[in-house]
């Protein structure tokens, strides 16, 4: 990725995440992300519809245990003696839907797992494809920690709690609905004691989760900040040492590492209360079950109150009573303490769903033209252009880039130069003016088309995990081994190459950190000479390679420039002394242009930058 010159993040985001990051989940948020995850869920209906299915089977069967368990409580307390028949009958049923409702408990666990396997898949794949879409700017102002949480942990969040939470919701609702009808046929006067203690859960519930919620959206914000540093520290290590300032960088790391913590100890901290809370409020209730069914049971036995009517119950009515009230209420219960599991679920997956309604690049125009016989013929006609609205980086610039002729660009660090080709890539648009590419404006063109004409050699190489082969042949894959091997000995890293053991099939790991720098940027040197694109951007591209190494590479960079229209930013002027025009830019404006020989006599800020070089 091209360095932005002084296009920083803007500070806004960091300081107010509501606006520019993680959004507080209101409800109407809260809804919204229920019904897309919803969703995901219906897409994969053919393992949805079994799990619905395992689910009614399952709390079924579990409903049933406590009908077989009254029922064997009721012949013990046969007036004629124990019924041991009847009671081995009734526990054997009792354990038989106790067995089968825990194979089909795990068969709903099995299909769960993989219908959340596929919706992360999913997730992942959407996610990837759109970062893929995204302009440049977006990465600009987004760490790289920040989105692979997104993509890794949040996501994984998303996935415990529809294998696992969404189970216990499922399996919670049929639950609660069932024992409530049991209880009902049981005793109604019983069922009032709900009436109570099922609203105050409720209420305590809603009333903790409002405070809750934005907790958890705090915590996957730091840990995503957490991930964000720790990315940038990692791969800055080298220099880290080089300075000495380990325990610079690990008391700033120990310092967001405590912010995390103390916002993921907060989230847990806080939703943690919650599952104890109701567990006390359902306790309360079975204590009160437990009391005045005790006395309507003392009063039917007592005769006060007369078979059939609403006050009356049996022994076995009270134990299977009980049985049902626990079951009532311990998904209640379960629900409170899974609740808070929901809350970061939701927190993530508002997070990912942010980056999927991203807005991707602007797709091209309607009357877009694709690119065929590209002569080279650049032109910048008065581009003003700035990254945010209240800096302006470039001012009025015009410039002509005739084909095959080579524009070097030049001036102090932060004056626009590599704005400039952000402009040409069009990896930005300018605020105003027009850039055109043989008489063609850019808007006019397919980006897609526009991006391919232009090969790239930046001072920050790239390579990916393959053989150097495949990294040299990135820019043209049909290209034979023989034309693999003429690039790379015209980048002067044939003979390197051909001394390891495997050659070009040597296999480079990420970004290919197995092999030195210079020679990391000879393999993407090798890379452009390869491709045929008809005009070539080279920032610092012989940055990393020693003078010796330098001056032979500039050899073969004449033949890959010959005939191409090349835009060159160097700030070792003894590389750009050929160039046909030189572009001195300074404040974002360009303030001298000629060759190396007109501004050298023209005594200008160009001449004293290179009289300072070789003085």
């Amino acid at each position: 990725m091209l360095n932005r010159g002084n296009f920083t993040r803007d500070p806004r985001a960091a300081n107010n995440p509501n606006k520019f990051g993680a959004s507080k989940l209101d409800r109407k948020t809260t809804k919204n992300i229920l019904l897309r995850l919803g969703k995901y869920v219906i897409r994969q209906w053919y393992l949805f519809i079994p799990a619905i299915i395992m689910t009614l089977l399952s709390n079924q069967l579990s409903l049933l245990g406590p009908q077989f368990s009254g029922a064997a409580i009721g012949a013990i307390e046969n007036a004629s003696g124990v019924d041991f028949p009847t009671v081995w009958e009734n526990v054997i049923k009792m354990i038989l839907c106790y067995v089968v409702s825990a194979l089909f408990s795990y068969c709903l666990a099995v299909i769960m797992i993989h219908l959340s396997q596929r919706i992360v898949c999913t997730m992942r794949k959407q996610v990837f494809e759109k970062l893929n879409t995204l302009p440049i700017g977006y990465f600009d102002t987004h760490a790289t920690g920040d989105i692979i949480s997104r993509i890794s942990y949040d996501i994984d969040t998303i996935n415990s709690s529809l294998s696992h939470d969404l189970v216990q919701v499922m399996t919670s609702v049929y639950t609660v609905i069932g024992s409530l009808i049991f209880m009902w046929n049981i005793s109604k006067p019983l069922i009032l004691i709900f009436a109570f203690t099922v609203p105050a859960s409720i209420l305590f519930t809603r009333y903790r989760s409002k405070k809750v919620r934005p907790l958890f959206s705090t915590r996957s914000r730091k840990l995503g900040e957490l991930n964000g540093y720790a990315e940038e520290m990692l791969s800055g290590n080298r220099t880290i040492n080089a300075y000495g300032k380990q325990d610079v960088i690990s008391d700033r790391f120990n310092q967001r590492n405590e912010d995390a913590m103390e916002a993921y100890y907060r989230a847990e901290y806080y939703g943690a209360t919650l599952g104890p809370s109701v567990n006390f409020i359902n306790n309360l209730s079975m204590s009160l079950v437990a009391m005045f069914g005790g006395i309507l049971y003392m009063l039917s036995v007592g005769g006060k109150v007369a078979p059939g009517t609403m006050f009356f119950i049996s022994l076995a009515g009270i134990a299977k009573f009980v049985q049902y009230s626990r079951k009532f209420a311990g998904p209640i219960n379960e629900f409170a303490n899974i609740l808070h599991e929901f809350q970061s679920a939701f927190s993530a997956a508002e997070r990912v769903f942010r980056i999927i309604d991203e807005e991707p690049e602007p797709l091209d125009t309607a009357d877009a033209k694709t690119l065929t016989d590209i002569k080279g013929l650049v032109e910048f006609d008065d581009i003003t252009f700035g990254y945010t609205p209240e800096k302006t980086i470039l001012k009025n610039v015009t410039v002509t880039a005739h084909p095959g002729k080579t524009i070097a660009i030049v001036g102090p660090t932060g004056a626009g130069k590599t704005t400039i080709i952000n402009l040409l890539m069009r990896f930005y648009d300018p605020q105003s003016g027009e850039i055109r590419l043989d008489s063609l404006p850019n808007l006019k063109i397919k980006r897609a088309d526009l991006r391919k004409a232009y090969t790239m050699v930046l001072q920050d190489t790239w390579l990916f995990y393959g053989t150097i082969y495949d990294n040299i042949v990135y820019g043209k894959e049909n290209a034979t081994l023989d034309e693999v091997k003429a690039a790379a000995k015209a980048a002067r890293i044939d003979g390197y190459i051909e001394s390891l053991p495997d050659g070009y099939n040597t296999v480079l790991s990420d970004d290919g950190v197995n092999i030195s720098k210079g020679q990391r940027q000879l393999i993407t040197i090798a890379r452009a000479l390869l491709s045929d694109a008809p005009m070539l951007i080279l920032d610092e591209a012989t940055s990393n390679v020693d003078s010796r190494t330098e001056i032979k590479i500039q050899e073969a960079m004449s033949a890959l420039m010959k005939d191409r229209t090349c835009f060159v930013i160097a700030h070792r002027l003894s590389t750009i002394q050929n160039a046909d025009t030189i572009l001195v830019v300074r404040d974002g404006t360009i303030t001298e242009q000629g060759t190396h020989d007109e501004l050298m006599r023209l005594g200008g800020f160009y001449s004293s930058l290179y009289n300072s070089q070789f003085s």
